[in-house]
């Protein structure tokens, strides 16, 4: 039992203080907290107020003049977007008319094309009645003085034969023949010709 309390004593002693240092420890530490919130909360005032200052300074000053160039900005870029709209329409206008005078361009030459042939038929048609003309009137002239080349060789064979006959006939005959006796003999012959001829 005396060792017990011996035991417990010595414990007593040796932990009173600690006991005391933990003691003091928390006292300080829970000063500290206090301090430590008061530091807090001072801190928390000044940077809400300074928040506020600087909230009023930008809702004041800078904002305004953010909002103003964003709607400056806005309002630039619709303008921009419409005028782009209205060139984008007036090009697809000015290609719609340039389409319509290009058919009609086409449609212009390809009527005129059609008249030019028509043109060109009608003067080589003209072209080859005048020439199929022509050459019949050459053909009819070149009959004719066929014609006229062949009865004057006739003539001229007529003659020749009729004067060598001549001769023949006086040499056999032993008597001269007169141009009447001649002229007869011709004229008789040419007339056994051409009736010959039209048979």
């Amino acid at each position: 039992m005396p060792r017990r309390s011996a035991l417990f004593a010595a414990a007593v002693t040796f932990l009173t203080p600690a006991l005391a240092l933990a003691a003091d420890e928390a006292h300080q530490k829970s000063a500290e907290a206090i301090h430590n919130d008061k530091a807090g909360l001072f801190t928390a005032v000044t940077a809400l107020v300074v928040f506020c200052l600087v909230f009023a300074v930008l809702a004041t000053k800078v904002w305004p003049v953010i909002s103003k160039a964003l709607d400056e900005r806005a309002n630039k870029i619709r303008e921009e977007i419409e005028a782009a709209e209205m060139a984008r329409q007036q090009a697809k206008d000015a290609l719609e008319q340039y389409q319509q005078s290009l058919a009609q361009a086409r449609a212009e030459a390809q009527k005129m094309i059609e008249a030019t042939k028509a043109q060109q038929a009608a003067l080589a048609a003209e072209l080859r009645a005048k020439a199929d003309a022509e050459l019949a009137q050459m053909r009819e002239r070149a009959m004719r003085d066929i014609e006229t080349a062949k009865r004057a060789a006739v003539a001229e064979i007529y003659a020749h034969s009729t004067t060598l006959a001549t001769t023949v006939a006086s040499k056999i005959l032993k008597r001269h023949i007169t141009p009447e006796d001649t002229q007869r003999l011709v004229e008789e012959s040419l007339l056994q010709l051409q009736a010959a001829g039209k048979n």
